[in-house]
């Protein structure tokens, strides 16, 4: 029985994938652009082009803020990427990427009505796409970073947050540690045990682990009990390796130097045992995380397994072994810590206020938001973080994001909590409600099965 449940399971596992392989050629994409003003009739570009448009031109040219008041620039995003690390799959080039940045734009539009424009540079050098980045500035509200490997995508996120006055946000980075935080909140939570006490093993030490870990700082979890682990096994202050590369990845040798207070060596299970949430972020599986290595963790234990597509043990695995509460990146399993349930409210919080930039302390703000929505619809072990088709998440994070740039001081704009939520919700309820009209009326076509 047990096998026949478990081949059952890795059918529906795999069944994205082949729908995927179906449906894309079938789309030919999924985003297109359509128009969102009056075209009355033929008379009405004279209006929306030469001579009329002139006039907004020569006002933005006097008044550069205009822009926001006179264009789409306001509720723009661009999603770059050089397509060196995408999802599992690794340094796949710009054209094999350019369907998860069609994915992304679509999640952004969808969730949060946020007008997003996916961009792959066929460039590595990250000086280019620094560049490449500061070139596209005028024509958009915010920059997504997505998919670049690491160290370099530090480095171009500190730059680029550094010397552009629009936001600048790395969801491999900022998203994913966002959605672990608030895993973890209710998580914890659940268990009874309090952040300040949790030890956390974390398997990987790359962007979005390194991000997890300093957000989960700030939330209240002690850097010294954070136990990281790369390929070549767990971090401490004697890994010659990772001082000798420390001017290069400065963030993976202060994690040496702060955590692990233990002073914990040796493989991946030895940082696993004993602790009390697991969070991984590392090659995808199954295997990469064991079930033996699940079993020697404490009481109650948590496990986040967030490699996609493939998690890096399966959640029936991790519970046979023993953990209490699973999950993983992907929307077919309960708990879903996936980036989605982030980055459109957080985007659409940040541009409704024209914030200058998205901080760590906005990213708090979205977690608590996000774990504060899931407990008061009410949590269980299988019911951590609210799911992509509780809508309502994302207004009550744009909210929070918003009143929270407000509260630091880099909001060009000051609306109130009651016309930032009215906004929100109007903005997402009409990018759904287009969809499901082009739906019905025929203009998005029903795929053959």
């Amino acid at each position: 029985m047990k096998q026949i449940n478990e081949k059952q399971l890795l059918e529906k596992a795999n069944k994205p994938a082949k729908d995927a392989m179906r449906l894309h050629p079938f789309y030919h994409g999924k985003i297109e652009v359509i128009p969102k003003c009056r075209i009355k009739d033929f008379q009405d570009f004279a209006i929306w082009y030469t001579p009329g448009v002139a006039e907004p031109c020569k006002e933005i040219q006097k008044h550069p803020l205009k822009v926001y008041d006179y264009t789409n620039k306001w509720n723009t995003v661009a999603v770059i990427s050089d397509c060196t690390r995408v999802l599992g799959l690794g340094d796949i080039g710009p054209e094999a990427g350019l369907p998860v940045m069609e994915g992304k734009s679509l999640l952004f539009k969808y969730l949060g009505g946020v007008d997003a424009y996916p961009i792959c540079l066929d460039t590595k050098d990250p000086e280019e796409i620094i560049k490449a980045v500061k070139w596209l500035k005028p024509s958009f509200g915010g920059i997504n970073l997505e998919d670049i490997e690491k160290p370099k995508c530090f480095y171009i996120l500190n730059r680029l947050r550094k010397e552009m006055d629009i936001p600048v946000w790395h969801d491999d980075q900022q998203g994913t540690a966002t959605i672990v935080t608030a895993g973890a909140i209710n998580a914890l939570k659940i268990v009874g045990k309090p952040l300040d006490q949790a030890v956390v093993s974390m398997i990987g030490a790359g962007a979005a682990n390194i991000a997890i870990a300093r957000v989960l700082i700030i939330a209240g979890i002690l850097q010294k009990n954070i136990i990281m682990a790369d390929s070549k096994g767990i971090l401490h202050t004697s890994r010659e390796d990772l001082e000798k590369e420390k001017d290069k990845n400065p963030e993976k040798w202060q994690m040496c130097l702060k955590s692990n207070s233990e002073g914990r060596i040796g493989t991946l299970a030895d940082a696993i045992k004993n602790t009390d949430i697991c969070i991984a972020a590392s090659k995808p599986g199954p295997g990469t995380i064991k079930k033996e290595w699940i079993s020697t963790m404490a009481e109650d234990s948590i496990v986040f397994a967030t490699a996609n597509p493939t998690p890096e043990i399966w959640p029936w695995e991790a519970e046979e072994a023993g953990a209490r509460i699973i999950a993983t990146g992907r929307s077919d399993f309960p708990n879903q810590i996936n980036n989605s349930l982030g980055f459109p409210g957080i985007f659409r919080g940040t541009l409704d206020v024209r914030a200058e930039t998205i901080t760590d302390e906005m990213c708090i703000a979205a977690a608590y938001e996000l774990a504060k929505t899931a407990e008061d619809t009410g949590l269980s072990d299988t019911f951590i973080v609210p799911t992509m088709d509780s809508w309502e998440v994302f207004p009550r994070e744009a909210v929070a994001v918003g009143l929270k740039a407000i509260s630091q001081g880099i909001a060009r704009i000051k609306p109130t909590r009651q016309d930032l939520y009215d906004q929100a919700m109007s903005l997402i309820k009409k990018s759904r409600d287009i969809t499901q009209s082009l739906m019905k009326q025929g203009f998005i076509t029903q795929a053959p099965e």
